[in-house]
């Protein structure tokens, strides 16, 4: 059964801090890229960031460069991405992605973000 499950969403003040984590199982986690999206109500899913299965390749949503650092871990099966400096436009739903090339890809169930003072 493939899970992808997320955690450490939560309320942060503007300029905090937040690292969360997608944990993986079910699949071969070590062949497929990982990604992290998000989504703010009244929006369309967006990108924010992708690493490669060795790691050796990493993009990032211009809005977040700098701020956010996406990270995996073979031994653990997990994904991570730290936020920092967050702002109140990172506020959204964020969903972590498992993707093998174009042949299949698994969504998790998401984790909120909330940045407010």
């Amino acid at each position: 059964q493939v899970q992808l499950v997320e955690s450490g969403g939560g309320l942060v003040q503007p300029g905090g801090s937040l690292r969360l984590s997608c944990a993986a199982s079910g699949f071969t986690f070590s062949t497929y890229a990982m990604s992290w999206y998000r989504q703010a109500p009244g929006k369309e899913r967006e990108l924010v960031a992708t690493i490669t299965t060795f790691g050796d390749s990493i993009n990032y949503e211009d809005s977040v460069k700098g701020r956010f650092t996406i990270s995996r871990d073979k031994a653990k099966n997990t994904v991570y991405l730290q936020m920092n400096s967050l702002k109140s436009e990172d506020t959204a739903v964020y969903f972590c992605r498992a993707r093998l090339a174009s042949i299949r890809s698994y969504w998790g169930q998401g984790t909120q973000v909330t940045v407010s003072s």
